[in-house]
């Protein structure tokens, strides 16, 4: 029998990884690059989606945070307050850095590099500023990568991950950032796949349906204000049996397609007859007559419901349409707040399991004098209020990305908390 080695690690994880590149997601227009793109689009574009990211983040961001030490030394109180400090005395605050970690809903990843830096006061030089000068090192900010910046992952000989490989604007050089030097935030996993799984995944699949459907709604709307085009031409223009008769086909082909409803529309046609007084030449609309058989509300309507199940969200719903009744609301706010509840503590856990542990060992502090970053009960959600609030935003179709100052309007006015 083959003796064992202890310290050996024999199985892999089976992630389907070739030189780097991840190769798990089904659907090839969601894998790398081009999947971080269309859960950006997702993210920005679309009313429903956009709406409870907002409102997760909000909330999220909301809740306090807090280092508790050990035990109730000596050595584990000043390790909590170094560290307490340090949280502190970053560039960059802990509610933007929060708020960086929070894209791994959207993209199911989130990567920041640890900057450090020496604590040489208020006057340090070449970014060693800081609030203290006892000449520690310190945490400088906590940098995010952006997801659509990945080039590869770089993996050991075991297929454990041991960098994240980007090629960023601008200039678009390659730059490798080892794992020990920064933070994986996923919200979650499977065979160790450093890209985690987004929350927008499963509601890929109805949003892709609902604006292929938007479009044809509104294109179907033009034509039944505007009417369907269409160009009555000579035979020989038809036939194009002369040079002549290709242009003029050609130009009136292009009328009848670009035709639309607008401040310029207007056509010329040539005043011609033939031998039997009838119009060479002539342009009508056919309209359609009554409704159509298809309501493409009610289709649309539908897919945005498989999307706010998809992201837990489908309180929105409540009282809407005939979804549901506010009688549902207490089951449905206490599983939207364990989900958030489980994202704050996804984060509390690789924050205290990697940055804390490294910054202590750096400065030659005790790993058994750890201090543990804990967070607040995420507040109870008032789902009749929160759930008009997105429903209403979602229908009038506001962006909120782009208007910090319409977003706190709207909340004040829905007695909401302000955007942090």
């Amino acid at each position: 029998m083959k003796r064992i080695r202890t310290f050996e690690e024999y199985g892999r994880t089976g992630l389907k990884q070739y030189g780097g590149f991840i190769d798990e997601e089904a659907l090839p227009v969601l894998k790398g690059s081009r999947g971080a793109k269309i859960f950006s689009k997702m993210a920005d574009n679309d009313p429903t989606i956009g709406a409870v990211l907002f409102v997760v983040n909000m909330y999220l961001r909301r809740v306090s945070w807090w280092l508790e030490p050990k035990g109730e030394s000596k050595e584990e109180q000043e390790a909590k307050d170094f560290v307490e400090g340090c949280l502190d005395d970053m560039s960059i605050s802990w509610n933007e850095t929060l708020s960086e970690i929070l894209t791994m809903i959207i993209y199911g990843w989130s990567f920041l590099e640890i900057v450090y830096k020496r604590r040489l006061g208020p006057e340090g030089v070449d970014h060693h500023h800081s609030k203290f000068s006892d000449g520690k090192i310190g945490w400088r900010k906590w940098s995010p990568r952006s997801q659509d910046s990945l080039y590869r992952w770089e993996f050991d000989e075991n297929g454990n991950l041991n960098a994240m490989v980007q090629m960023p604007p601008s200039d678009y050089q390659i730059r490798t950032i080892p794992l020990e030097k920064a933070l994986l935030f996923r919200i979650m996993s499977t065979k160790g796949n450093p890209e985690g799984k987004s929350m927008l995944r499963n509601a890929y699949r109805p949003w892709y349906y609902k604006v292929n459907m938007e479009d044809i709604e509104a294109i179907g709307i033009e034509r039944d204000l505007a009417g369907l085009p269409v160009i009555w031409i000579p035979p020989n223009v038809a036939a194009k049996v002369t040079d002549e008769d290709k242009a003029a086909f050609s130009e009136y082909l292009k009328i009848v397609k670009n035709l639309r409803r607008d401040e310029e529309e207007g056509i010329l046609v040539p005043l011609s007859y033939d031998e039997n007084g009838n119009k060479l030449y002539d342009i009508s609309l056919l309209s359609t007559g009554g409704r159509r058989q298809i309501d493409t509300g009610a289709i649309i309507e539908r897919y945005d419901i498989r999307i706010a199940m998809v992201m837990l969200a489908d309180f929105l719903l409540l009282g809407h349409e005939k979804t549901g009744t506010y009688s549902l609301g207490e089951s449905k706010n206490k599983l939207f707040t364990q989900a958030l509840s489980a994202i704050l503590d996804s984060i509390a856990e690789v924050i205290n399991a990697n940055a804390i542990p490294r910054l202590l060992a750096l400065n030659g502090m005790e790993a058994g004098s750890l201090p543990q970053l804990v967070h607040d009960k995420v507040e109870d959600v008032d789902l009749a209020k929160l759930g008009r609030f997105i429903s209403d935003i979602a229908r009038a179709n506001i962006s909120l990305a782009s208007d910090e100052e319409l977003e706190n309007h709207l909340r004040t006015a829905a007695d909401l908390p302000k955007r942090g």
